[in-house]
């Protein structure tokens, strides 16, 4: 009696599971076309823009670089330092290029372009860069540091730098540096 209990119980399991199946509607071809995956990767152009702009800032070109900047770019640092606005980020950068850093170089770069559909738990949707990259920086006064930065961009409807994020190590930047009298 046992045993045709238990084989009644997984009968009726397994023709209630199929018919449930059955009573599903099928997603068809052109409903899963229309579905969009939250993140895709993006044009290559976004990694050419990051990669000259680098190109750029290592030759001391400040007017290059600062072209790939949307007038109302917002540059942030790990550390919760900002520079906000086309002006604040070409003063600063000008001035570090200028009277602090003597040369700049940039190695091992990796490019990661994206297009954010959905912005869940980022400030914003829509393209993306992100970079790592080795940077060797030697400063006026004799120093040098070496390490690994990472970067996001995101880019406005103009295919301008809107906002950047940079994630740095200031110890070695501060031990490069020469020390003020």
């Amino acid at each position: 009696m046992k045993k045709l209990f238990l084989f009644v119980l997984c009968a009726s399991l397994f023709f209630g599971c199929k018919k449930e199946a059955a009573m599903k509607p099928a997603t068809s071809t052109a409903d899963t076309a229309k579905a969009v995956a939250p993140v895709v990767f993006a044009d290559a152009k976004y990694s050419e823009i990051g990669k000259k702009s680098l190109v750029a800032l290592s030759k001391g070109d400040m007017d290059a670089w600062m072209s790939n900047y949307a007038d109302n770019a917002k540059f942030y640092w790990n550390s919760g330092d900002s520079l906000v606005g086309k002006p604040a980020i070409d003063k600063y950068w000008r001035d570090r290029r200028a009277n602090v850093i003597e040369t700049i170089t940039f190695t091992k770069d990796i490019w990661l372009p994206l297009k954010v559909n959905e912005k869940g738990n980022i400030p914003l949707d829509g393209y993306w860069l992100l970079s790592w990259y080795q940077v060797t920086a030697k400063y006026k006064g004799g120093g040098s540091m070496t390490q690994w930065i990472h970067n996001t961009f995101h880019f406005n409807d103009n295919d301008k730098i809107d906002q950047v994020y940079q994630y740095i190590d200031r110890v070695p930047i501060m031990a490069a540096m020469p020390k003020k009298k």
